[in-house]
């Protein structure tokens, strides 16, 4: 009898060691996973759009008639100035005319005077007078019609900027809308770029933007929304919005394409890396360690920014996820934290 009660004890002693190197051994085989608290992060809001760049004043100059043009006073890319003249075309015909008018006004100017001295003698009648006075004014204005003529052929720039290229020379005859220079002013840009009609709300006038070119890609480009269509797109539904950019230093030039950034709301709220978050269909997934375990936890994420997901709601606060590892885990697994030992704080067993 008391044999087989020593057999029976010894033999629930070696049960007992064998489940306990059972629960040692997989603890020592669980995955190992690192671990970070959730931390607070400030997140913005963003509406992102392409844009084209525009002169702020864009004119082309085109020639008023068909003439030869006997000079150009520009270069190529050169700036001038309001009012400068861009070119003379020829006006010899004009200037006959002109001449021919002046010529009629002043006798016609000079008879008028005589009937007027004849009038105050009593020797000409006020009908002569008033005659006279019309045929005077008709040549006055024929002689402003000549004026006018040689004027429209002498081009002026209507604003200060920056003049493109020449595609004509001196001597050359040009017809009438032929085009002689393209001037633009480029010391600010105006932007215009297309948002949908789903974010208008969020979209206003006076609203700060940062814009980046592929030319200058390290150094993006700050404006303000100046105004917005009051008209959408009846096909892609869509507002024109345009802003206006600084361009002191001219970088900017017409017609660059510009990727807009549009900050719309700011706050700050709880995230976490992106790897700490498991998705699966439309639902997302954190594991929480809680002692030597993980539990996965569903949450609700919002943005992603610099490599973290903002987490709406789901997460208690102060809690502490597994960052790197997830893919080698499940609900309620063991779990080792990298840099910890065993998630008990407990070292290895001395058998090990």
């Amino acid at each position: 009898m008391r044999t087989a009660t020593a057999l029976i004890l010894i033999a629930a002693t070696l049960s007992g060691c064998g489940n306990q190197a059972k629960g040692d051994a997989v603890r020592r085989d669980a995955p190992l996973v690192r671990a970070a608290r959730v931390q607070a992060m400030h997140f913005v809001d963003r509406v992102e759009a392409v844009g084209t760049a525009r002169a702020n004043e864009q004119v082309t100059l085109s020639a008023p008639v068909t003439e030869r043009v006997l000079k150009l006073n520009f270069d190529d890319g050169e700036y001038i100035g309001k009012g400068q003249i861009v070119a003379v075309l020829a006006a010899g015909q004009e200037q006959a005319q002109l001449e021919m008018a002046d010529a009629r006004a002043r006798e016609a100017k000079q008879q008028l005077e005589r009937l007027n001295a004849l009038k105050a003698r009593g020797f000409a009648t006020t009908s002569a007078v008033d005659t006279q006075v019309a045929l005077a004014a008709q040549a006055s204005a024929q002689a402003s019609e000549a004026r006018a003529s040689i004027g429209d052929r002498v081009i002026r720039a209507p604003f200060s900027g920056w003049v493109s290229l020449r595609t004509i020379s001196a001597g050359a005859v040009v017809n009438s809308g032929t085009p002689i220079a393209e001037i633009s002013d480029i010391s600010k840009i105006k932007l215009d770029f297309t948002v949908p009609e789903t974010v208008l709300a969020q979209v206003r006038a006076g609203q700060p933007i940062q814009a980046v070119a592929a030319a200058w890609p390290d150094a993006p480009f700050s404006g303000t929304i100046a105004t917005i269509d009051p008209v959408l797109n009846p096909e892609t539904r869509a507002a024109t919005v345009r802003a206006v950019l600084p361009n002191g230093d001219k970088r900017l030039k017409p017609g660059m394409l510009l990727t807009v950034q549009i900050a719309t709301a700011e706050r700050t709220a709880p995230a976490v890396p992106e790897l700490a978050v498991v998705g699966e269909g439309d639902q997302s997934f954190v594991f929480i360690v809680q002692g030597d375990k993980v539990k996965r936890t569903p949450v609700r994420t919002g943005l992603r920014q610099n490599g973290m997901v903002e987490i709406v709601s789901g997460l208690p606060a102060n809690a502490r996820v597994v960052t790197e590892g997830v893919v080698k885990i499940a609900d309620g697994q063991h779990v080792r934290l990298d840099g910890q030992g065993s998630p008990t704080g407990a070292g290895a067993s001395k058998g090990d």
